[in-house]
């Protein structure tokens, strides 16, 4: 290797090292940072069993259940297992307190509100909401709990904010199933498009946006879309592959003279696809990334859709983006939208990159917080444990950005604690333009803002006991 190529890796591996003092007084903050959720709860030894709770899920535990954390911290485990499993704790004023931090410190006007399901593998018919459907962590059908997550996404972080448990029909129908595991007697069979619609109606006020986002699995219900037309929210839906539309902007048929007028036929958004134009794509570069820009092509057109019962529904913009996956194969993602015809492509892009956030949420959730580590049964148990999780996810984002602060460089001033100092010696870090905040535009008008740049974030997996690498490229 030459020597000037040499000198390189060596300033980028020094650039690679994480200095001690970004762990410094972790645990402290982790007690500080958990105080406000505790407050939320009644008793003392509640309040003590959600900071043990919750430093246990961000600890180095492989199993991170309420067993294995309270062996971990030398207790009994049956007053923690009791405290996720059985207390008697409304977990809905630490969701509330959660959504208010999340909207205080990330909010934005032009944020992206995201909806998405999530599958948990199960074995056995005794946890509750477990039945056979399809999971996507498998990619088939099997024995589940599934989960409806809603995420906050602005330019300045993601995280999750809300969650539902999905109870299917054979659940709420069964009194034995539901006396057993805790269901609350009012409690009634909700499709996942209507839990969806409760997180969006009690959390919108706190999380400041102008796009609502969901996977296909959502966007595909035609009432689900133009329930959000009504409460004036701007939504960018992905849909399935064979969704039919009918293309607004292609020339009409010619008339023959008999009959009636022929109309556009209705054709599979993925044929539609096909048969474009090799310069119909419009190529956008959506964020800085490791390698260099991330850049998609992405097109749009004004059409129809048929709903469910094969019905033509209202004008609606069809979105698809492309882009490469790590084979080099092109993947496209089919989104329909309520959005004006002239909002700007990279608008539309910026909204659909959006999307993806949420499944890096819930990937961080999994792999850094236990998100999927519980062994609960009970109903009241099941929201225990992913509200503490997703507090202890919460913790991460806000340590990442507090070492972000702490590595400025060039781009801002060093911190107080000195970390920064050596200013000098650091690299030169590429930066994505600083854009406009974007004032909610109502539906009908054309958006002027500047898309904002969605990167994302690195996170620190385990408390005190692994050094991660801060890449910022």
């Amino acid at each position: 290797m030459e020597r000037r190529f040499e000198v390189r890796k060596e300033e980028l591996l020094a650039e690679c090292q994480v200095s001690p003092m970004v762990f410094d007084g972790m645990s402290e903050r982790l007690q500080s940072f958990v105080q406000p959720f505790a407050e939320c709860l009644w008793r003392t030894e509640q309040k003590q069993h959600a900071q043990t709770y919750c430093a246990g899920l961000l600890s180095d535990l492989k199993r991170k259940n309420a067993e294995s954390i309270a062996y971990r911290d030398d207790q009994d485990r049956k007053n923690l297992q009791n405290f996720i499993g059985n207390s008697h704790w409304d977990h809905k004023p630490l969701m509330d307190e959660l959504a208010r931090q999340v909207g205080r410190e990330l909010g934005q006007p032009d944020g992206v509100i995201v909806l998405d399901p999530s599958a948990f593998p199960k074995k056995g018919n005794d946890s509750v909401g477990v039945e056979r459907q399809w999971c996507g962590r498998l990619g088939k059908v099997d024995n589940c709990q599934v989960g409806v997550y809603l995420g906050y996404v602005s330019g300045i972080e993601h995280a999750l904010v809300d969650t539902r448990l999905y109870l299917p029909k054979s659940w709420t129908q069964d009194k034995e199933r539901r006396k057993k595991s805790h269901v609350p007697k009012d409690l009634r069979y909700k499709k996942r498009t209507q839990l969806a619609l409760e997180m969006l109606d009690e959390r919108s006020a706190v999380l400041p946006h102008c796009w609502v986002t969901a996977d296909d699995e959502l966007g595909r219900a035609s009432w689900f879309r133009r329930t959000l037309r009504e409460r004036n929210e701007q939504y960018l839906m992905a849909v399935p592959a064979t969704t039919t539309i009918r293309d607004l902007e292609a020339p009409a048929p010619e008339y023959s003279g008999f009959g009636g007028v022929p109309k556009r036929r209705f054709v599979a958004v993925c044929r539609w696809r096909e048969a474009l134009p090799k310069n119909a794509w419009t190529q956008i570069e959506v964020r800085d990334g490791e390698k260099g820009p991330l850049r998609l092509d992405i097109v749009s057109c004004r059409v129809v859709a048929r709903d469910e019962n094969r019905n033509v529904g209202p004008e609606e913009l069809l979105v698809i983006t492309r882009r490469r996956d790590e084979r080099g194969k092109s993947v496209y993602d089919y989104h329909l939208s309520n959005a004006p015809p002239q909002t700007p492509l990279s608008e539309l892009a910026r909204a659909a990159k959006a999307h993806h956030r949420i499944e890096e949420c819930l990937q961080r959730g999994k792999s850094e917080a236990g998100l999927a580590g519980y062994q609960l049964r009970c109903y009241p148990g099941w929201y225990h444990h992913q509200i503490l999780s997703m507090i202890a996810v919460w913790f991460l984002v806000q340590e990442s950005r507090r070492g972000k602060k702490i590595y400025a460089g060039f781009d801002s001033p060093a911190s107080s604690r000195g970390v920064g100092g050596d200013a000098s010696r650091r690299l030169p870090l590429r930066r994505s333009a600083t854009n406009r905040p974007r004032t909610h535009t109502p539906i009908g008008t054309q958006s002027a803002c500047t898309p904002l740049p969605l990167g994302t974030t690195q996170t620190l997996t385990t408390i005190e006991h692994q050094q991660t690498t801060n890449i910022e490229q």
